[in-house]
């Protein structure tokens, strides 16, 4: 099972962004977290061997219509980023420029970058995850700041290839 801990943090994580539901399973268990009329609740399930034969009482208040939440897009901006690759985060976690609050960051604007170039972290769980470019190209701008909450499929940076 999950840590009361780590589910409290989760549960922070989601009240604080746009995310209205959020699953995570693994070995020890799966739980899911669901944000109704701005308020976050979390069900939590055991092992699947382990697992009782009826659902958790708010498993079924979770099963809500997933909506995503609307990107604001101007024409400007979409124009600004037409034909550059975006690097987007793979999880919601904290950003990070730096392997170190003292250190320079991974990249900045106008540093070339390949496939494997390391370009921040994004922490998630108290894990540091190292994020790759994925593409060679050259980096136009960085999308957020250091320590900011960032979202799954969030845009990080513009590369242009």
């Amino acid at each position: 099972m999950f840590k009361i801990s780590e589910i409290r943090e989760l549960i922070k994580l989601v009240d604080s962004t746009s995310i209205h539901r959020l699953e995570i399973e693994n070995e020890n268990g799966k739980i899911r977290i669901s944000k109704q009329d701005g308020i976050a609740s979390a069900a939590a399930a055991a092992p699947a061997a382990a697992a009782p034969a009826a659902p958790a009482p708010q498993a079924a208040a979770a099963e809500a219509p997933q909506v995503p939440a609307p990107q604001p897009a101007s024409a400007a901006a979409a124009a600004k980023d037409e034909g550059l690759h975006r690097i987007v985060s793979p999880m919601v976690g904290t950003f990070y420029a730096a392997p170190a609050p003292n250190a320079p960051p991974y990249v900045k604007p106008g540093d070339h970058v390949n496939e494997k170039t390391i370009v921040c972290i994004v922490e998630a769980m108290k894990l540091m995850n190292e994020i790759e470019a994925e593409v060679s190209g050259q980096i136009v701008e960085v999308l957020v700041e250091n320590g900011q909450l960032v979202e799954y499929g969030q845009p990080l940076f513009l590369v242009k290839r």
